[in-house]
Formats: structure tokens, C-alpha cells, sequence
């Protein structure tokens, strides 16, 4: 139980650091948690039969009930004054483009890196492959790009076509990346392969990667930290070769991170507002359109037809035949 307590107070503290306004938890959530933690204290107290021999309390044993007892409440009181620190989300089965709150930028200074100036790259010679492989193993020993991993896992370079005319960029590897080593895996992944099946295209013929080439640390084993703007800053590099190499047609950049990254970062820029609009990074068009995490989270026709505009449009920029049945998607 006091784990457990532990876990979700870590938890709130991690969603409140990366500037979430807020969790929705019912009177009655907070009710059963009041009555679990009653019902734990009650069970650990000890029994009016024991001797006083029997309920001292050696250093080495358990600490005295009414001592685990007063560290449980504290902590259970400890919960609802997180949830209630910040105003409420709407629910996500509900979603407005104006009330989905901007994720930050800037991630919480415990857990931020302090970075080298962003790495210089020259290009050898040679294939598209080679060059790639060149690429990935800069990238893979790259010292900083290592430091930044957490024990065990991963960096992930991205993976694809070398003469792919779509390039599918998000921000950073999540945790499912960061063990396999291998953009878009998790169920956002799942879903951007869908996407893209859908487009009449696979995983190996268009090339997908991120900004970053670490999953950025958030200090917990939960949820995700988006990326700062000073460490997309020390991965553009090689970003930017990827694309030197692989000469997309067009970019499609997944979310407000990620576009961000590409496009210089814009406190006021809300991917709900320009998902739809071509940009330009370089001489590459980039198509801004949702995250997948964010269409799993609110999977409405309506924002699953939006996306789907967004790569019809790709689709005919890139001059790939569209069918009848292609166009009618979520309509």
C-alpha cells in the first residue's frame, strides 16, 4: 500500500513538474483511496492480547503501527492537494481544439541535461546506404547521445527507405523505442503504421525518425518528457544530415514538439491551429498535422478525419494515386 501510495504521489509530482494544469479524479476515486488507507492502518494495528514485549519494536523490525498509520495518511492527505493544485483537463472523450493545453518546452531542471554546443557533421561520399550507415554510427557512439541514456536501453536513429519521398518526424523516443532501439513501436507507433498502410505505402518505403535521437529523461519510469528546446538543438545536426541523405519530397511533422524542432520554436504555436499547413524547413515542404499519441488519446471521427486530410493532402503533393474509398475515410 505505502508503495503503491508512493507511486502515485511520484506520479503527480512528475505530471505537475512537466506543466500539466491538471487530472480529473472523482469524489469517488478519492473515497475508495480513504477507505483502502483506513482499511490498511486498522489491519496493522496490533492486537489488544499482545504483551508489551510483544509490541516493542526492535530497529531492525517493522516501525509501530500507529507510526505506519500517521505516514500513510500523510501521504494518501498528500494526493488531493496535487490533484486539486491545478485546474482540471476537459476529459480527452471530449476534445476542443482551444482546450487541449500546450505541452512545455522547457523541461523541469532536475532532469534537463547541460549540453555541449551541437555537434559538426561533414558527409562522407558515397551511396545513400553508406552515407546512412555512416550517420548511424556517428549517432550510436556519440558520448552525449549516450550519457543521456538511461541503463539498459537505447538510442534510436530512425529507420526506412534511404529514397523515401515521406519523411514521418516526431519529437523523441518514448519508452517502447528506447528498448527496442526502433522509431514508433509503442501504440502510437502502431497507429502511424496503420497511417501509413493506409496511404498505399509501408514502414520500408517511407522513412520514419525523430528530432531527438535519446528519449529525453523525465526522472521516473512513467510517462514521457518532451524534449527541450537546447536538447532538439544538439540533435538537429543530425537530423538535418538524414535528410541531406535521404532528400525527402515532403516532411510531415507529428505535433507541436516535433514542428518546433523543424521550425524554430513558437510559444504561441498550438498544433490544433495549424495542423492542415504546409510549412517549409529548408527547401522540404513539411505538412503539420496531430501526433498519433494524441489521436489514440482522442479518437473521435472528427480528429481522426483531420488527420487523414492532412495526409490526403501529403499524398497529393507527393503524386500518389488516391482512390475513391482512400478519399471517403471517416467521412
Amino acid at each position: 500500500m505505502r508503495k503503491a501510495l508512493n507511486r502515485l504521489i511520484d506520479e503527480l509530482h512528475r505530471l505537475k513538474e512537466q506543466g500539466y494544469e491538471g487530472v480529473e479524479v472523482s469524489d469517488r476515486a478519492l473515497s475508495q483511496l480513504k477507505t483502502a488507507v483506513e482499511h490498511q492502518a486498522t489491519a496493522a494495528k496490533p492486537s489488544k492480547l499482545a504483551t508489551p514485549q510483544q509490541q516493542d519494536t526492535p530497529k531492525n523490525q517493522a516501525q509501530p503501527a500507529s507510526s505506519f498509520r500517521r505516514e500513510i495518511q500523510s501521504q494518501a492527505q498528500e494526493v488531493p492537494a496535487l490533484v486539486s493544485a491545478a485546474p482540471v483537463q476537459p476529459h480527452p472523450s471530449a476534445p476542443s481544439p482551444s482546450a487541449s493545453p500546450a505541452r512545455p518546452h522547457h523541461a523541469p531542471a532536475a532532469t534537463a541535461p547541460v549540453l555541449p554546443p551541437p555537434p559538426v557533421l561533414s558527409i562522407p561520399d558515397g551511396s545513400k546506404p553508406d552515407q546512412l550507415a555512416w550517420l548511424r554510427d556517428r549517432v550510436l557512439s556519440c558520448p552525449v547521445c549516450n550519457s543521456n541514456l538511461r541503463p539498459g536501453k537505447k538510442l534510436v536513429f530512425g529507420e526506412g527507405s534511404p529514397d523515401a519521398s515521406i519523411f514521418f518526424c516526431g519529437e523523441a523516443p518514448g519508452a517502447d523505442e528506447e528498448i527496442q532501439g526502433i522509431p514508433f513501436v509503442g501504440e502510437a507507433g502502431k497507429l502511424l503504421t496503420r497511417i501509413i498502410q493506409a496511404m498505399g505505402l509501408s514502414r520500408e518505403t517511407v522513412y520514419i525518425g525523430n528530432i531527438m535521437k535519446w528519449r529525453p529523461d523525465n526522472g521516473s519510469d512513467y510517462g514521457n518528457r518532451p524534449p527541450t528546446v537546447e536538447e532538439m538543438a544538439f540533435c538537429l545536426p543530425y537530423l538535418e544530415a538524414q535528410l541531406s541523405i535521404i532528400r525527402p519530397q515532403i516532411i510531415v511533422g507529428l505535433g507541436a514538439t516535433a514542428l518546433n524542432g523543424l521550425l524554430g520554436y513558437d510559444p504561441e504555436r498550438r498544433i490544433t491551429s495549424v495542423r492542415g499547413q504546409w510549412f517549409q524547413h529548408g527547401s522540404i515542404p513539411v505538412m503539420a498535422t496531430f501526433h498519433p499519441s494524441y489521436v489514440n488519446r482522442n479518437g473521435t471521427n472528427r480528429i481522426k478525419r483531420m488527420i487523414w486530410e492532412d495526409m490526403l493532402a501529403v499524398m497529393e503533393r507527393a503524386g500518389l494515386p488516391i482512390s475513391p474509398k482512400q478519399q471517403a475515410y471517416f467521412t
